[in-house]
């Protein structure tokens, strides 16, 4: 979640969203997202809305999940009252910043809230992201205690000098511990990875991903580093004191990376994401993928519900005063006209492994799909059977393979 805000029209004071909203509501996926936006350290490379104790003025870390709750209080009615209908949270997800430096106590008592608020599905996935050296075995046996399944760590690299350049403050040889007490809780654990860290070597690359592998975590995301203006990391490289990352020492590391996590029984369902199975891909991400509704609680949590998106005031402080006084914390939104829900509806399905059925394109789109063929960037075989689906060089050029479907 970047910190810069976008820009749109004033969202209004109850949080009412307009009649398009509920089209079809019946018919998506409703999850729930919660941003703690707390860090110990702020990474060099972070572009998030995230918080350290001396950055946080006018608002208090241990006031937070009240907040947060009373969030979650006003979104069901908000929701109730624009027509929206019911229905249970399939996939809730905690996220920052690091929601693990709020106690356990406090994480659960915000997922109680959307308990009684929407509901859970009975298989709802419930996911909170934790850096390795924020969480123990009691923290993880608590979250687990009280509806948690999942887990995500921050691991970023197994290799010192990788970990360094990046501001991260984990021991590597904590992995396998952090991995160890969440397995004992009963947690699935996805492990994240990122690339192209400055002085990141393709032998320092390997050596995190067999590290990762050694692990044996049910899911894997690997992201590029993206060098955020703002950040520390930009002005370092501005600077000349650290090197700017090298796109094709990047592509090499993306295909290492699937060639060993394929090698070891992980299959891609997303640009950046591996899973063991079907049913440890991360539901959460793939309900943004296919353009599901959810609501985003937290200081900047943005929301989608139905081709309406909003965001909320980004200071943690800001957020509490409009939630404290009953009011929507909402300070911008965009209804989304049908050309650009099509653009990001073939943006965003493009990029999983079961793609977008080829019908659905526009004539030019359609066109368009020889060539890319041709190029080595989509499937032919899948082609043939009416899908889209990227190759792996259709992955690496993503992005290139989205332009030519929407500009032919």
């Amino acid at each position: 979640m970047g910190s810069a805000l976008p820009l749109g029209e004033p969202a209004p004071l109850d949080g009412l969203l307009p009649a398009s909203a509920a089209v079809g509501a019946a018919d998506r996926a409703f999850g729930v997202y919660l941003h703690v936006p707390f860090c110990r350290v702020r990474c060099g490379y972070c572009d998030f809305n995230t918080y350290t104790s001396d950055e946080l003025r006018g608002a208090r870390q241990a006031d937070y999940a009240d907040h947060a709750i009373a969030e979650v209080r006003m979104s069901r009615r908000v929701l109730e009252a624009s027509g929206v209908p019911a229905r249970a949270a399939s996939t809730v997800f905690f996220g920052g910043g690091t929601p693990t430096l709020l106690p356990a106590d406090d994480l659960v008592r915000m997922l109680d809230a959307v308990r009684d608020e929407f509901g859970l599905e009975a298989d709802a996935e419930v996911t909170t992201e934790a850096n390795p050296d924020s969480v123990g075995p009691e923290d993880l046996r608590r979250l687990a205690d009280g509806g948690f399944t999942r887990v995500s760590f921050g691991m970023q690299s197994a290799v010192p000098h990788v970990l360094a350049a990046l501001d991260r403050t984990h021991d590597p040889e904590r992995i396998p511990l952090v991995v160890g007490w969440a397995r004992g809780a009963g947690l699935d654990v996805s492990l994240d990875l990122i690339y192209g860290t400055p002085g990141e070597s393709l032998a320092d690359w390997r050596r995190s991903v067999e590290a990762v592998v050694a692990e044996r975590p049910d899911h894997v995301s690997a992201y590029a580093l993206i060098v955020e203006q703002g950040t520390k990391l930009a002005r370092q490289i501005r600077r000349g004191e650290l090197a700017q990352p090298d796109d094709d020492l990047e592509a090499d590391m993306y295909e290492l990376v699937d060639d060993v996590l394929g090698a070891a029984g992980y299959e891609w369902y997303e640009v950046s994401n591996w899973a063991t199975t079907p049913e440890h891909r991360s539901r959460h991400n793939l309900g943004y993928w296919r353009g599901d509704d959810w609501w985003g609680v937290g200081p900047g949590a943005h929301s989608h519900v139905g081709g309406v998106r909003w965001w909320n005031a980004k200071h943690p402080a800001a957020y509490a005063e409009r939630v404290t006084a009953g009011l929507s914390p909402a300070v911008g939104r965009e209804v989304l006209d049908e050309p650009t829900r099509e653009t990001e509806r073939v943006l965003l399905l493009t990029r999983i492994r079961e793609g977008i059925d080829l019908p659905s394109l526009h004539a030019g789109g359609r066109h368009a799909v020889a060539g890319l063929i041709a190029d080595d960037l989509v499937d032919a075989r899948a082609a043939l059977g009416g899908r889209l689906t990227l190759t792996r060089r259709g992955r690496l050029l993503a992005d290139a393979v989205v332009r030519r479907l929407l500009d032919a």
